[in-house]
């Protein structure tokens, strides 16, 4: 792969930060901005709890990892590996950052935003490195795919039927996903 290549990879995955970062933001709100309406629950936040908060990574880097397939599939390597590692980089940094500033101090959002930015950049940045690497096998991709279906399908079918976890309870009224 070129220099031009790798320049121009790049320059999509900074482009999906910013896309990430803002769509990520407004689903922080657009379930309530819905009447909280079940389906938008499926997709956005539907309550202050830190696995609601990785559906605000998730979901836009899905989107535009779409977008993304279109314009890159055949200028990058190990595509659908690269996107994948790049949204479980996200959603794993987001509580590690969460759980261990919390253990030392209270709750702040401000450091809450930063996570989230810090989250998506970090990732951002993972992917384009296995966008950008040599040509892995063909398998992993499909494994890959695999693990963000099912990943997918957790944060929908988790928004609805909640494990009884602290990850999964609202720190502000003590329920859980979208029933409780």
């Amino acid at each position: 792969m070129s220099q031009i290549n790798n320049r121009s990879v790049l320059t999509y995955e900074v482009i999906g930060m910013v896309f990430i970062i803002l769509l990520g933001s407004a689903l922080h709100f657009t379930f309530e901005w819905s009447g909280n309406q079940p389906i938008v629950g499926a997709f956005s936040a539907v309550n202050e709890s830190v696995w609601e908060h990785l559906k605000l990574a998730f979901w836009p880097s899905l989107l535009f990892m779409l977008v993304e397939y279109a314009l890159l599939n055949k200028k990058a390597n190990n595509f659908a590996l690269a996107k994948t590692v790049g949204v479980y980089t996200m959603v794993a940094i987001i509580p590690i950052i969460f759980y261990s500033y919390t253990a030392i101090i209270k709750d702040n959002a401000f450091i809450d935003i930063l996570t989230f930015v810090v989250a998506v950049i970090i990732g951002q940045l993972a992917s384009y490195k296995l966008l950008t690497y040599k040509k892995l096998a063909q398998y992993l991709n499909i494994i890959a795919l695999a693990a963000l279906v099912l990943l997918g399908l957790a944060f929908v079918l988790f928004t609805f039927y909640p494990p009884q976890l602290p990850i999964f309870k609202d720190p502000t009224n003590g329920k859980y996903g979208i029933l409780d």
